[in-house]
């Protein structure tokens, strides 16, 4: 039976708290890489269906560029961090310094694809920390993996194990601003699916229940 869940205002408000300090703990690694400032912030958590999850995306045709995390420890999971490609070349570039690259012209360079799954790594990294440090338990990430395909065929195949036990995750809107461009704006999307028995440990971590 697969566990269709709900969160309440209160169970809301403590994620995007913890998405904002995972933001700014994320902000202050990038800007350290990039020697720029860069701000993050949350402004929207919500519960969505896997469905929604395909339709916050622009439908399973459009293409992304796709950062897929494991999560282990106390509590368990998965995590996708989400840009358009055209937002992902951007950030690469100023990664890399490499001015002519994009996720447009396959195949990719290694030091791309490395360079944005260190990315993923920091802002993986960055929210487990926020949430251990909140909660206490020992949830750390598993190597990262880059895609840059469809929206159906990542999610497909990310979504096959979780799928058969629930069809909910958590979405997180992610804004990273360029203060030394201007304030240019790179709107990601975070979707974090902690595998349904984690759900209990982790609010029961907040001193609240899953349910309440």
């Amino acid at each position: 039976m697969k566990d269709t869940f709900s969160l309440s205002p209160f169970q809301l408000d403590l994620l995007k708290e913890i998405g904002n300090i995972g933001a700014g703990n994320a902000a202050t690694s990038l800007s350290k890489i990039l020697n720029r400032t860069v701000n993050m912030k949350v402004p929207e958590v919500k519960v969505v269906s896997f469905d929604e999850m395909m339709d916050v995306l622009g439908g399973p045709e459009q293409e992304i560029a796709s950062i897929f995390v494991r999560f282990e420890g106390n509590a368990s999971g998965s995590m996708f961090f989400v840009l358009t490609p055209d937002e992902a070349s951007v950030l690469i570039r100023k990664m890399t310094g490499n001015e002519q690259f994009n996720f447009h012209n396959p195949p990719y360079s290694n030091l791309a694809i490395s360079a944005y799954e260190e990315l993923g790594n920091i802002l993986a990294g960055s929210y487990l920390s926020a949430l251990s440090d909140f909660t206490n338990l020992n949830v750390q990430p598993t190597v990262p993996s880059c895609s840059v395909d469809m929206v159906g065929a990542i999610l497909t195949v990310g979504l096959i194990e979780l799928s058969q036990v629930t069809d909910h995750a958590i979405f997180i809107d992610t804004i990273l601003t360029d203060e030394d461009h201007n304030d240019e704006e790179i709107k990601g999307h975070f979707f974090l699916l902690p595998h349904p028995e984690s759900f209990e440990v982790i609010f029961k971590s907040f001193g609240v229940s899953h349910h309440e």
